[in-house]
């Protein structure tokens, strides 16, 4: 199959393809006498399971060792079982962050009962070297 074939079964664009080729996270595809590449149906799964791995948040060089580790079905998975817990503690601490930046901006949201800038309480607090809170 063609790239833009390919593209649209795996739902992801021709230049994601080929940056993907260029990194060498998807394998070169063999090409024709006219110089165009041609895909086959693993293309299309090894494309799927990076794009799912990039909606869970998983950096491309983790999905590389993903990918790799694919290579011998009978190796043990615990580096597949590393790579996810390690994710699931990024996305857990970017929560609690993102927890800690709601509440300080909720803060400051509610502070400032100024109708003028010169009496604006956000604008005092984000000038103030303390941590807002």
């Amino acid at each position: 199959m063609k790239i833009s074939e390919l593209a649209l079964a795996a739902q992801v664009s021709v230049k994601t393809i080929r940056y993907y080729e260029q990194i060498e996270l998807l394998s070169a595809p063999v090409r024709t006498d006219n110089g165009y590449r041609h895909y086959q149906q693993k293309d299309i799964e090894t494309l799927i399971f990076i794009r799912r791995c990039r909606e869970l948040n998983i950096a491309l060089d983790d999905i590389k060792r993903l990918v790799d580790t694919q290579q011998d079905p009978k190796s043990s998975c615990l580096l597949v079982d590393n790579i996810i817990v390690e994710q699931l503690a990024r996305i857990q601490q970017t929560q609690r962050e993102l927890a800690l930046l709601e509440q300080s901006l909720a803060t400051l949201a509610s502070c400032c009962k100024s109708h003028q800038i010169k009496d604006c309480s956000i604008l005092q607090s984000l000038k103030s070297p303390s941590v807002i809170t």
